[in-house]
C-alpha cells in the first residue's frame, strides 16, 4: 500500500466518512457505517440525484418500497434460478473466494468470466492456490448471493432480504400507473438499501453486502419512446464510451451520440440518456473527464434480464483503475412479463393507439455508496503535507465555516451571532480551538469549500472594514472582506446549484 493509499484511508476512518461495522467487535466483512461526514456527503449526493434524474421527464416519481420480498417474487423475477456469483473452495481449509477475481488478481482480462470450466482452466495454469493456507482450490460452482429469511414465527413463509431496488418499482407499476391518471412515460424512482452476499468482500468500503442503490425504472412503449427526446440537443456531444470490439486498446475513445448511433445503431432513447447520465458526472459530480466512461457488456456479461447493458465506470485512484458505479440498462418487457406469469395477473396496458402492450423498461442504476467513495477518491489531495478534499461546494459536508480570530475581545461572540444566523440557511460549522491555521486545515480536510473569519477590523467602527469579515477560499486561499449584511446572498449565489 502507497503513503497516499495509507494517508486516504487514515483521512477517511479519522475524520469520519465511515468505518467497518462493529469494528469494536472485530469487524463484519462487507458491511459499513456512514459517521457524521460520510453521512451529510451521502445525503447531499441522494438530494442532488433526486432533483437532477426526476427533472428527465414530467411524469416521473419518488417511491420507497420494502427491504424484505417473498420467495414467489424474486422466482418470478430469476433471481432464486440466475442470481449467481462463481464460488471457489479451498479443499484443505475451506476458505471460498469468488473465481473471476482470484483470476484478475493475477491476470489483466478483456472481458467477465462466467463459464465454471474456462474459470477453473485459469485457475490450474496460472497455479492459483488458496492466499490463506496454500491448498488447493476445488473446482468453481455457482453460488445465490442473495440472504434468506424465515418469515414469521412457524417458519412456513420463505422470503429474502433485496438484491436490488429495481424489483419495487415493477411490483408497484400497475397501482401507480393507475393512480398517476395511467399516463407514459412513467418513471419510478427508489433510493434505498439493497443486499447481496459476496462470496469474499476484498475492495473494503467499495464491494459490500448491504448498499445503497439510486434507480430510475422508466415504463415506457418503445414504439414511440425515442419521439420523446430532443436527440439533436446531444447529437455532436462527445461521449466516453469502451465497446467491446474496443476492449483490446484498453482505452475509451471520445465518440459523438451521432457517431455512437451509426457504430452501434442503439436506440435514440438510450443513447440520449447516456449524455444526460455523463452530464450528470462530470458537470454535477465533477468527476475528471478522462476518469468516467461508459463500458459496453457483450452478451454473455450482461445481466440475464438486459438487452443492451453498459456499466457507469469511474478511475479509482485508491483502486487501480476503472470500477463499476451504475449502469444503464435496457430491460424490454423482461419484468412484468415475469411478474404477470408469476402472479396471474394482469399487467399490460392499452395504448392510445388500440394497441395492448406491457411497457419496456430503461433503468438508470447508481450505486450510492460507490458513487460517494468516487467523489471521496476523485477530489483527495496531499499538499505541502496537508490533506484537503476539493468537493463541489453543493456536495460538501458543510458549506461554511465561521471562526473568531481569537476566543476574546468579543470577537467569539460576534462569530458566533453569524453563525446562528447562516445555519439556518446553510450548512455551518463553528470553531475556535486552535490557531487560526490549523482551524483552516481541518476544514480544508473535510472539504469545506469557504471560512468566515472574524476578526479586529471587523468590530473596530474607527476602520474602514467595520462590520466585514474575511472570507477564505478553500481551493485558491484567496481572501476577501465580504460586509456581514451580504453573506447570504455571497453564499447562495457561491453555492447555489443551478440543474
Amino acid at each position: 500500500m502507497s503513503d497516499y493509499d495509507i494517508a486516504f484511508n487514515e483521512f477517511i476512518k479519522k475524520r469520519g466518512f465511515f468505518w467497518q461495522t462493529a469494528d469494536l467487535y472485530g469487524g463484519l466483512a462487507g458491511f459499513y457505517d456512514y459517521g457524521h461526514l460520510g453521512t451529510l456527503i451521502k445525503r447531499n449526493w441522494e438530494t442532488i440525484w433526486i432533483d437532477y434524474f426526476l427533472n428527465l421527464g414530467d411524469n416521473y416519481y419518488l417511491i420507497e418500497s420494502s427491504n424484505i420480498l417473498p420467495e414467489a417474487v424474486l422466482k418470478a423475477s430469476g433471481h432464486v434460478d440466475h442470481f449467481t456469483d462463481v464460488l471457489v473452495e479451498c479443499s484443505k481449509c475451506k476458505e471460498t473466494y469468488r473465481g473471476d477475481h482470484l483470476i484478475e488478481e493475477k491476470i489483466e482480462l478483456k472481458e467477465e468470466l462466467t463459464d465454471l470450466d474456462v474459470i477453473f482452466k485459469y485457475i490450474q495454469d496460472l497455479k492459483i492456490v488458496c492466499d490463506k493456507c496454500g491448498g488447493t482450490l476445488r473446482k468453481p460452482m455457482d453460488f445465490n448471493m442473495m440472504f434468506p429469511l424465515i418469515v414469521g414465527s412457524t417458519g412456513k413463509d420463505k422470503g429474502y432480504l433485496r438484491p436490488e431496488t429495481a424489483q419495487g418499482a415493477y411490483l408497484n407499476f400497475y397501482r401507480e400507473f393507475n393512480a398517476l391518471r395511467r399516463k407514459i412515460p412513467m418513471g419510478l424512482a427508489i433510493i434505498g438499501k439493497a443486499f447481496r452476499n459476496e462470496i469474499s468482500p476484498r475492495q473494503g468500503f467499495f464491494r459490500v453486502r448491504e448498499f445503497t442503490q439510486a434507480e430510475l425504472q422508466i415504463f415506457h412503449d418503445p414504439k414511440n419512446f425515442n419521439e420523446l427526446f430532443d436527440f439533436k440537443s446531444v447529437k455532436d456531444y462527445k461521449m466516453n464510451v469502451c465497446l467491446v470490439k474496443d476492449r483490446v486498446e484498453g482505452e475509451f475513445k471520445k465518440i459523438s451520440c451521432k457517431e455512437l448511433l451509426k457504430i452501434t445503431g442503439l436506440p435514440e432513447f438510450y443513447i440520449y440518456h447516456m449524455a444526460k447520465i455523463q452530464q450528470f458526472y462530470f458537470d454535477i459530480l465533477q468527476i475528471p473527464k478522462e476518469k468516467f466512461r461508459f463500458y459496453e457488456k457483450s452478451d454473455k456479461e450482461r445481466a440475464f434480464y438486459n438487452q443492451i447493458h453498459f456499466d457507469l465506470e469511474v478511475n479509482f485512484q485508491q483502486l487501480k483503475g476503472f470500477k463499476e458505479v451504475g449502469g444503464l440498462h435496457y430491460r424490454g418487457d423482461y419484468d412484468l412479463s415475469c411478474h404477470q406469469k408469476g402472479s396471474s395477473k394482469k399487467l399490460s396496458i392499452k395504448i392510445d393507439d388500440g394497441r395492448k402492450i406491457l411497457l419496456n423498461v430503461l433503468e438508470l442504476s447508481f450505486g450510492v455508496d460507490r458513487n460517494v467513495l468516487a467523489l471521496l477518491d476523485s477530489n483527495f489531495y496531499i499538499e505541502d503535507g496537508r490533506n484537503i478534499l476539493r468537493i463541489p461546494p453543493y456536495l460538501a459536508p458543510y458549506h461554511v465555516g465561521i471562526f473568531p480570530l481569537q476566543k476574546k475581545d468579543n470577537l467569539d461572540e460576534k462569530a458566533k451571532e453569524i453563525y446562528r444566523t447562516l445555519r439556518k440557511k446553510f450548512r455551518a460549522f463553528y470553531d475556535e480551538v486552535g490557531s487560526i491555521g490549523k482551524r483552516y486545515a481541518r476544514l480544508d480536510e473535510i472539504g469545506v469549500p469557504y471560512c468566515i473569519t472574524v476578526d479586529y477590523e471587523t468590530l473596530d467602527k474607527k476602520n474602514p472594514d467595520f462590520d466585514t469579515v474575511t472570507i477564505r477560499f478553500r481551493d485558491s486561499k484567496e481572501q476577501i472582506r465580504v460586509n456581514v449584511g451580504d453573506l447570504i446572498d455571497w453564499l447562495e449565489n457561491k453555492i447555489k446549484l443551478n440543474l
